[in-house]
């Protein structure tokens, strides 16, 4: 856990999360992570649903709880508030009060629904931020439309470009599409805190699914626009960039190797006994090595093929060419690296189990983030967060008796 005397970044900034799942979470995580005292809404205990985000109970599960909980909320503290409800949307106007940030990724116009959209609550705290995550942004003809993550890797454009062209298209293994938008809405909610400290004046942060994968999309679209050129799918490799791709191994095993910078190039040819293409001229630049792709990459192959894979890493890591194993969890969490740097955090559940969660990034020198605690039960800071409000046992009690809280 986070030695509680050391300060964090964001000490003192009050953020509330109003969202589920991935996208909206990950952003409130991220804050929480770097010391932000985040309080996440959540929907009370349902005898139907069992209430909260539904991520609670989503994969692999420890005792009805799911161990990527642990990591999604973490630092957070979890209040129950029916926000169909007026009183539970009062609840929240008051909390709005004392907030900074606030994070939500409801379906366009579903806060304005509920009267605690950004107009209403920046009247009574023309202070605020509100990052507001959704698949197509607040505007545009697609705003009211259903998008989850997979949706906007699609239209984003990264689901055309993962894969092999033989084959339909593939999607990351992760939720790659949520996450780029989470991070894309707390640095818009860092830029916006800057232009606030500097004018007293919060704004929105608009951050749509299907722009935050675009945006990584590197030279596709200067590409199309220049001469209709479109990229397609291209497998392990990285078309006009050379050589760059993941080669078999002779035990069976896989290489990536990246020795696409000309000298690097050169160095690995002579490690691999290729002299002859480390001397040529016509090699000499990426261009040249573009135009013989098929032939370098034959090259290579017949080198890994006849060799395993410890033995290559030795001698490319002998000539500083960038080359690496393609890891597992089990080499991530038996990696030395990883361990010294912190990234394999082992955490008490309080019945003689651990969950383990990814360390923080990054990495910062003075005030370095942490773990303060772990993924909350539901509800559990209910009490605390609303006595700070003024609500006091009697009447928490009985809007917990009415379904509120």
């Amino acid at each position: 856990m986070k030695d509680a005397t050391k300060s964090m970044p964001l000490d003192g900034l009050n953020v509330l999360e109003m969202g589920t799942l991935i996208a909206g979470p990950f952003c409130g995580r991220l804050l929480a992570e770097f010391g932000a005292d985040v309080i996440k809404i959540e929907t009370p205990a349902d005898s139907k649903t069992g209430g909260g985000d539904p991520l609670r109970k989503w994969r692999k599960l420890h005792e009805g709880t799911s161990l990527w909980w642990y990591a999604q909320a973490r630092n957070k503290k979890s209040v129950t508030v029916n926000l169909r409800e007026k009183e539970g949307q009062d609840i929240v106007r008051r909390l709005a009060l004392e907030a900074d940030i606030i994070v939500e990724n409801f379906r366009p116009g579903t806060l304005e629904k509920w009267h605690l959209g950004f107009e209403s609550l920046s009247r009574d705290n023309p202070k605020l931020i509100m990052v507001r995550l959704s698949g197509f942004g607040q505007t545009g003809p697609y705003k009211d439309r259903v998008g989850f993550g997979a949706i906007g890797e699609s239209m984003g454009g990264m689901r055309y470009l993962t894969g092999y062209p033989d084959r339909a298209p593939v999607r990351v293994g992760i939720s790659i599409g949520d996450s780029l938008a989470a991070m894309y809405g707390a640095m818009g909610a860092l830029m916006a805190l800057h232009h606030r400290h500097k004018t007293g004046i919060g704004q929105v942060v608009d951050v749509a699914l299907y722009e935050a994968v675009f945006s990584m999309m590197e030279s596709m679209l200067p590409e199309f626009g220049m001469s209709g050129f479109v990229r397609e799918r291209t497998g392990a490799s990285l078309p006009g960039i050379v050589p760059s791709n993941t080669y078999l191994c002779g035990d069976g095993q896989y290489v990536v190797i990246g020795a696409k910078g000309d000298s690097i190039f050169k160095r690995m040819m002579l490690a691999i006994g290729r002299a002859d293409l480390a001397h040529d001229v016509t090699l000499a630049d990426n261009a040249g090595r573009t135009r013989r792709t098929e032939e370098l990459d034959a090259a290579i192959s017949a080198w890994t093929g006849a060799n395993t894979l410890a033995d290559i890493l030795k001698v490319l890591d002998k000539a500083d060419v960038p080359s690496g194993k393609i890891y597992s969890i089990a080499d991530i969490v038996s990696d030395m690296q990883y361990q010294a740097r912190g990234m394999i955090e082992k955490h008490e559940l309080g019945d003689n189990k651990q969950v383990w969660l990814p360390g923080i990034v990054p990495k910062l020198s003075a005030t370095p983030g942490g773990t303060k605690w772990i993924g909350p039960k539901l509800g559990e800071h209910t009490a605390e967060v609303l006595a700070g409000i003024g609500i006091d046992d009697v009447a928490q009690a009985d809007l917990k008796r009415r379904g509120i809280i």
